[in-house]
């Protein structure tokens, strides 16, 4: 029987992965699987802990959310081994691109069956993505959502959005894709691997996780309240279809704009300039 680690941000979803950890190891448990469970205490914690497990020939299963996922996967892709995800955050937008399921019972039966499918990450200088890559207005959102303390956790990435429309301002952004650059005054750029982010918005409704290309998203318009009018289109992908939107696809994409923060999965990147690209079939999931 396959041996699993479960490794827990005990912080995602305001605490629910922590119940969601315990049940989905008894269950794995009960089945007659070895499960160890181990609480993170932050980014570099985790990528040892998944380093070494995945070492050992565990699967390594990713309880919370994105930035949960985002902190083992390198891992695990750097031991050519296998990752499970327990999604218990805010978001878990990538385990709604691969129609994972978010119920204890659910989840526990998916990894114990053993399907597995490779599926594409983004590397950005040594940093391994699973969902998109984003520096702008969405960036913006990221880091308000972070500081919120006082907010409902499924109202946050709504607050966010809105609150990072009324503030920001266009970029001048130049993007090489391919060795082939192109400029764009926008308010955002996306380079998607899964379709989702930000609970939900289908920022990228044609990206596959297994097509070895990305998707690439620029957001633009006349002012901020055009984009915020707009905004309730991006949750059903049909913003992809306005204007001021250009969706562009590549395998790698440079992206240079004065004075942004770049985010991943939630979390952040670097300041720009970045490259991302993709690398397919990089890392395998039971799904």
């Amino acid at each position: 029987m396959t041996a699993f680690h479960l490794i827990v941000n005990p912080a995602s979803g305001a605490g629910a992965a922590s119940a969601q950890g315990i049940a989905v190891a008894r269950l794995l448990r009960e089945a007659g699987a070895e499960a160890t469970l181990t609480y993170s205490n932050g980014v570099q914690h985790s990528r040892e802990v998944a380093r070494e497990s995945a070492g050992r020939g565990e699967v390594v299963v990713a309880v919370g959310g994105d930035g949960m996922v985002r902190s083992v996967v390198g891992a695990v892709v750097e031991a050519g081994g296998i990752l499970g995800i327990s999604p218990g955050g805010r978001g878990n937008d990538f385990a709604r691109q691969l129609g994972l399921p978010t119920n204890a019972e659910d989840i526990a039966a998916t990894l114990l069956a053993g399907r597995t499918r490779k599926v594409d990450v983004i590397d950005v200088g040594g940093e391994i993505v699973v969902g998109s890559v984003y520096a702008g207005v969405d960036s913006l959102a990221s880091e308000i959502v972070n500081k919120s303390r006082f907010v409902p956790g499924r109202l946050q990435y709504q607050y966010a959005a809105v609150r990072a429309l009324l503030t920001c301002r266009r970029t001048a952004y130049t993007l090489t894709i391919d060795g082939e650059s192109r400029t764009f005054d926008a308010f955002t750029v996306i380079v998607a691997n899964s379709g989702y982010y930000g609970s939900g918005m289908h920022v990228a409704p044609d990206a596959l996780v297994d097509d070895g290309i990305l998707d690439i998203v620029v957001l633009g318009g006349k002012s901020r309240f055009t984009l915020l009018k707009s905004m309730p289109k991006v949750y059903d992908g049909s913003h992809v279809a306005l204007e001021a939107v250009t969706v562009l696809r590549g395998s790698t994409v440079r992206i240079e704009g004065a004075g942004v923060t770049a985010y991943a999965d939630g979390d952040r990147l670097a300041e720009l300039p970045i490259e991302a690209t993709v690398r397919a079939g990089a890392v395998t999931i039971l799904a």
